[in-house]
């Protein structure tokens, strides 16, 4: 049964751009055609049109597409377009990196100073994969290591790339060669992830250029091992878009075993599913994602509970540490509880955030879009948590790309990402070096420009789904939710309102509406 739901798209029978339901209220959004401008409604929404930013730009080159012009007739399709600028940034980045590699990240001021330093190549040798340790299943204590600190499929990836390596070449030559295989996987995963994103929304391709060009993506990508998690979610995202449940479900399990924050998806995409009264898809999606995870993570927790079990006891035992507001609140506020208090405060920020957005997706007018959702839920996650690590950034890029994707907005959010990024590598030289490193109020002050830049954004989002009239996806397609599977076009089962309940001032009061009847 799971097998075959995984295999074909859910067919439930309504009509996106004609969004009716049995149930409850029904969804009025106009389409292109009813607003009688004469485009195609299979047209790719070209962006010179659709975002006042990208037509100034575009003066540059001969200005905005022509109203004739017909990109379907072109080799050079916008899917092969952002591929090839996936491809470019990758380069680019390696670029960026090769003075550290060059020297094989042995020189401790250059990799910071240059904004070339990467986890891959330390933790080859700091976690013994140079020497060929399982991680979990072996006890790295034998060769003096560290147990490995990620979800069980980043190790595996770790694990598995060291396997080509030989051990009569030099150190300098294993290093850069294990980083370089690392190095061509994470180019593909972008790629993969522009390609997901490009078709999520159907005719909004050019978005995932976004993705491709983000300096955060150039820039941090290949830090950690975080995107092979960020492709899981993009593949998640369009799983469910072409209404395939299971298989969404399977990629988040996948997802989650990369990282922890794609199982966050589940939350948002919960409630959007109780309002539209989408439960089954939900469930079949969690099932997907139970499954992979267990698939992935039981052997490991079977063959060694204390190797498994790392990921989870380091992030508990960790303190407030570098790019997060709780080392503002630690350094310059003298805010320093135990760690035990401290998960507690983090945990419970994030869950006030977590209730906020429950509340907005409940009870915002027109049903929020689960991409703008989704973004909102892993940046709370990602502002509140006891550490934002550099690459970071990269979970963001997508979700933000597809929850409001207009280049200005865009382009000032991914400015003060770059600023945190570079000013993080120069406190930590400070830290070593006072004279030559960045002094820690300025450091502050870039923890202050990221996380608030990214509240920002995140409240334009608000915005746009109390004002969807703004929202550039539904004002652009005329639709509901594109890119929402089966709850583009769904109708209100269950959704708070405020009603009137008499005719005197301060009468009206919240109700919960549930298939046209209400309690209070």
């Amino acid at each position: 049964m799971a097998a075959a739901e995984a295999a074909e798209p859910i067919r439930d029978g309504h009509e996106p751009d004609r969004m009716r339901s049995q149930h409850g209220t029904m969804t009025s959004v106009r389409t292109r055609d009813d607003r009688g401008d004469g485009e195609r409604r299979d047209a790719v929404v070209a962006p010179s049109h659709d975002d006042a930013f990208v037509a100034g730009a575009s003066t540059a080159i001969g200005g905005p597409l022509g109203r004739r012009a017909d990109p379907r007739r072109s080799w050079w399709s916008p899917l092969r377009i952002v591929l090839l600028l996936a491809i470019m940034a990758s380069a680019l980045g390696a670029a960026i990196d090769s003075p550290c590699s060059t020297k094989a990240w042995g020189d401790g001021y250059e990799i910071f100073s240059r904004g070339c330093y990467s986890d891959i190549p330390l933790l080859y040798t700091g976690r013994g994969l140079d020497e060929g340790v399982i991680p979990y299943v072996e006890d790295p204590a034998t060769t003096g290591d560290v147990e490995v600190e990620y979800p069980v499929l980043t190790g595996a990836v770790m694990y598995v790339t060291a396997l080509p390596i030989s051990q009569g070449w030099s150190a300098d030559t294993r290093l850069r060669v294990y980083y370089s295989v690392n190095a061509i996987a994470i180019a593909l995963l972008l790629a993969l992830t522009v390609w997901a994103t490009a078709l999520t929304v159907r005719r909004r391709p050019w978005d995932a250029a976004m993705v491709a060009l983000a300096p955060g993506m150039i820039l941090a990508a290949t830090i950690n091992w975080d995107m092979w998690a960020v492709a899981a979610t993009a593949l998640a995202l369009l799983a469910w878009a072409r209404r395939y449940p299971v298989l969404a479900g399977l990629l988040l399990g996948a997802g989650a075993s990369f990282k922890f924050y794609p199982v966050l998806v589940l939350g948002p995409l919960f409630l959007l599913c109780l309002r539209s009264g989408r439960l089954r898809y939900w469930a079949l999606t969690l099932g997907g994602a139970v499954v992979m995870w267990l698939a992935a993570n039981l052997p490991i927790m079977l063959a060694r509970f204390d190797g498994w079990a790392r990921f989870y006891r380091f992030s508990s035992e960790r303190g407030a540490d570098y790019g997060s507001p709780w080392l503002v609140a630690r350094d310059a506020f003298s805010f320093d509880p135990p760690i035990s208090q401290l998960n507690l405060w983090a945990a419970g920020v994030f869950v006030v955030f977590c209730f906020g957005i429950g509340v907005v997706i409940l009870a915002a007018p027109q049903r929020p879009r689960l991409h703008q959702v989704v973004f909102l839920t892993v940046a709370a996650f990602a502002i509140t948590n006891k550490v934002y690590s550099p690459q970071f950034v990269v979970w963001l890029i997508p979700l933000a790309v597809l929850a409001r994707p207009r280049w200005l907005d865009f382009v000032w959010w991914q400015a003060a990402q770059v600023v945190y990024f570079f000013a993080v590598w120069w406190y930590i030289i400070g830290q070593a070096t006072p004279e030559k490193g960045l002094p820690e109020a300025y450091y502050w002050a870039a923890i202050g420009l990221h996380v608030g830049a990214t509240l920002v954004f995140g409240g334009f989002v608000l915005r746009d789904i109390f004002q969807p009239d703004h929202d550039p996806v539904r004002s652009s397609l005329g639709a509901d939710d594109p890119g929402g599977g089966v709850l583009d076009g769904a109708g209100d089962v269950i959704a708070l309102r405020r009603r009137s309940s008499g005719s005197g001032e301060g009468s009206g009061h919240d109700v919960v509406v549930v298939h046209g009847r209400h309690s209070h």
